[in-house]
């Protein structure tokens, strides 16, 4: 309602009673007229105080104030999980976390009816994304059934914070078992968006439904892990480890089973065994055995046969793929002491696809490191290439370096590298590996375990120079002419240090000496193998130097050599995949290209990549081209099922090569496969934005204390009408002054 108010000019009221008596002070103060009759003075003295009082008046700013209250309008968001995990029945009285999810609703309806009636209340059913529902009369009509496929709590949130930006929004209330399980690009942080949402002052209240224990009364049993190798060479063991996850079947056997890919899409039992889980959720470890008897491509599966009653069954397998190598070659390394060596041959054939490294070390020190198999390993036909680094030859036992030479003899290739305990200062001298080596050994070079190093049996630092021969010479070929080849190795850094052999044997050739005459590099033949005495320990310097090219260059030269495939594997095309196993909506990239045999990359290859997806279609990928290789990246993921790389490189319009590699999208459920609540992320979002976590039978007294809150949306506002500053008031002021000195002009008086 309007109200009466003055304002006086000064703020106080004594400044206009101070104005008003000097005012009226001064009309005692004038001049005497005769002959001014007392009605006309009295009509003078009138006009005199009608402009005194009129301007008291304005001195006194008379005004009329006009209050009214106004209620700002706000949002109340409500959020309602929808998704398949709100079915899981582990709420008391069997029911599930949906159907106490509705009732809560309901029973809240009478307090979100009456706090409709304040602000504005917007509900959403949400999975993946927030879908409007209507609220009519405080009841949310929510969707009959949970059917949402996906939980993202973060995007959804951050959804429905780009609507609301700029708006007042008094809460956002979240009823979920808080669990998000969401695949790119839908997959936002939670505690991002809520860090956002307390800048904005948007409180989260989060209602919990649901336990943490995971499938709660549901049965499930779950693969929950699958590892295997990559690669392994045909007729080879495979070994596969896994973990089963069971809940709801304590004490009852579980069929497990491993399965293999005989034919293309067709899978047979491999391997099998029955397991028993001692208490619920137990993860139990599996391990099979397999051998693939064919080279190529095979898709391993680890099973649990489903049982009866079991929540989902999408999660009674995993799979993964393992390339089976034919034509590969087997490498056994064996060491004795720690250096910066090992890592940077390891490394270097490790960058090769087809040579597959058993690397073994064995400490004199500590017998338990020698390998029970090691015995095994020497034998003829278990490896391609033995590399024998600083290990002394009393670590074998007796008839093990006999076995080891008959491999040699019957095949394959060697290599012994410098070291304090190589070739004689190790013992090797008058071994079955005497007459293998090409360098001469006595055996007075016997250098004893952890005794000092004898200085005449080892060189100092010194490079590498190829002889002739070895310019020309596969194993020492880094570039591709002679003159280029001369001055790389002319560039490469010295050794720290090398073994200092006796001399080479007659059949021997020198490949490569210090350039003072001392031999560094030799072969021989031995039977049907090949040999190489290496006098170094040291190229590691060369990658650290940036040469790291040619050091790779030149391992994998020995290698191929050793094994004769030196003139092999020419255009060979390639594809790696860091992992096999991908969740549905993930980014597969993959590194491809094309090499000679000597390993280095094809300049100037071009590559055609497309990708099969399950229903057969055929997806064309473009690579991006770098200088040693080219990077395909592929995104549409979301089928579950085996995906097929196929790609085929070419150069100046000629055939380089092709291959392909598969690799398997999950068939996940991903709301059932582990459909465990997380108070934990209810109780953050809460606690970051300012809110509250709550249980379900808490949400009508939350609807109250919100509804008790927006009284302090209420703004009073004031309007002013003056009644001083108007137009009349002025053209009265001066019609009293102008009156008064016309009487005063006709009178006479002025």
């Amino acid at each position: 309602m309007p109200r009466f108010s003055l304002y006086p000019v000064g703020g106080h009221w004594l400044v206009v009673i101070a104005v008003a008596a000097v005012l009226v002070g001064l009309l005692w103060v004038k001049p005497h007229h005769r002959g001014l009759t007392p009605r006309r003075r009295a009509v003078l003295t009138a006009l005199r105080l009608a402009v005194v009082a009129l301007v008291v008046l304005v001195m006194l700013r008379p005004t009329w104030v006009y209050t009214k209250t106004i209620r700002q309008s706000a949002t109340l968001i409500l959020l309602a999980d929808a998704t398949r995990s709100l079915s899981v029945r582990d709420e008391a009285g069997g029911r599930s976390r949906y159907e106490l999810l509705r009732q809560t609703l309901q029973r809240a309806a009478e307090r979100l009816d009456d706090l409709a009636a304040r602000l504005e209340v917007k509900a959403y059913a949400f999975a993946s994304k927030a879908q409007p529902v209507e609220v009519e009369d405080g009841r949310v009509q929510l969707p009959e059934s949970p059917e949402g496929d996906q939980t993202a709590i973060g995007a959804v949130l951050d959804d429905v914070l780009a609507e609301q930006l700029g708006k007042r929004v008094v809460g956002i209330v979240l009823l979920s078992d808080g669990a998000q399980r969401a695949y790119p690009p839908r997959d936002l942080l939670p505690q991002t968006v809520a860090s956002r949402l307390k800048q904005l002052g948007y409180p989260v209240f989060t209602i919990r439904f649901g336990k943490s224990r995971g499938i709660g009364q549901a049965q499930d049993v779950a693969v929950t892990s699958l590892v295997a190798d990559q690669r392994v060479f045909v007729k080879t063991q495979l070994t596969v480890t896994g973990e089963v996850r069971a809940f709801g079947y304590v004490n009852r056997p579980l069929n497990v089973r491993l399965l293999a890919e005989t034919a293309p899409g067709k899978l047979q039992t491999v391997d099998q065994r029955e397991l028993t889980v001692t208490s619920d959720g137990q993860r139990v470890p599996v391990e099979f055995t397999y051998v693939p008897q064919t080279p190529g491509e095979v898709k391993i599966v680890l099973e649990v046969e489903p049982r009866p009653g079991e929540l989902v069954s999408t999660n009674n397998r995993r799979s993964t793929f393992v390339r089976v190598l034919g034509g590969g070659i087997r490498v056994l390394y064996l060491e004795g002491e720690l250096r910066r060596e090992i890592a940077a041959i390891r490394n270097a054939l490790g960058q090769s696809p087809e040579i597959d490294v058993d690397y073994v070390r064995i400490d004199h020190r500590r017998p338990e490191t020698r390998p029970a198999d090691l015995g095994e390993k020497l034998k003829p036909g278990q490896y391609d290439v033995y590399i024998l680094g600083d290990l002394d030859a009393s670590v074998f036992r007796p008839g093990e370096l006999q076995d080891l030479a008959d491999a040699v003899a019957a095949g394959a290739g060697l290599i012994m590298i410098g070291g304090f305990h190589s070739f004689g200062p190790g013992g090797y001298a008058q071994t079955p590996l005497d007459p293998v080596l090409p360098v001469q050994m006595d055996r007075l070079e016997r250098q004893p375990l952890d005794g000092e190093v004898a200085p005449d049996l080892h060189l100092p630092a010194c490079k590498i120079v190829p002889t002739q021969a070895g310019l020309i010479e596969f194993t020492l070929r880094l570039a591709p002419t002679v003159p280029e080849n001369q001055a790389l190795w002319a560039r490469l850094p010295p050794l720290e240090g090398a073994n200092r052999f006796r001399g080479c044997k007659d059949r021997a050739l020198v490949l490569a000496t210090d350039g003072q005459g001392h031999p560094l590099l030799a072969r021989q033949a031995y039977g049907r193998g090949r040999v190489l005495a290496f006098a170094g320990d040291s190229t590691w310097r060369w990658p650290l130097k940036g040469f790291d090219l040619a050091h790779m260059r030149f391992w994998r030269q020995v290698v191929l050599w050793l094994a004769r495939k030196d003139e092999s594997l020419e255009g060979n095309v390639w594809i790696k995949l860091a992992r096999r196993q991908f969740e549905p909506g993930n980014r597969v990239e993959f590194p491809l290209g094309a090499q000679t045999a000597s390993g280095e990359p094809v300049q100037g290859a071009s590559f055609q990549v497309e990708v099969v997806l399950p229903d057969r279609s055929v997806v064309p990928v473009s690579p991006i081209y770098s200088e040693r290789q080219a990077v395909a990246s592929f995104h549409q993921t979301r089928q579950p099922g085996d995906y097929l790389i196929r790609v085929t490189g070419t150069k100046d319009g000629e055939l380089l090569g092709s291959t392909q590699a598969r690799f398997l999208v999950l068939d996940q459920d991903l709301e059932l496969d582990n459909p465990s609540a997380d108070a934990a992320l209810m109780e953050s979002l809460a606690s970051i934005t300012g809110g509250q976590s709550l249980a379900p039978e808490e949400l009508p007294e939350l609807l109250q204390s919100l509804a008790e809150k927006t009284d302090e949306l209420e703004v009073r506002t004031e309007t002013k009408q003056s009644l001083w500053d108007k137009w009349s008031t002025f053209l009265l002021l001066v019609g009293l002054l102008g009156l008064e000195w016309y009487l005063r002009k006709r009178w006479g008086l002025v």
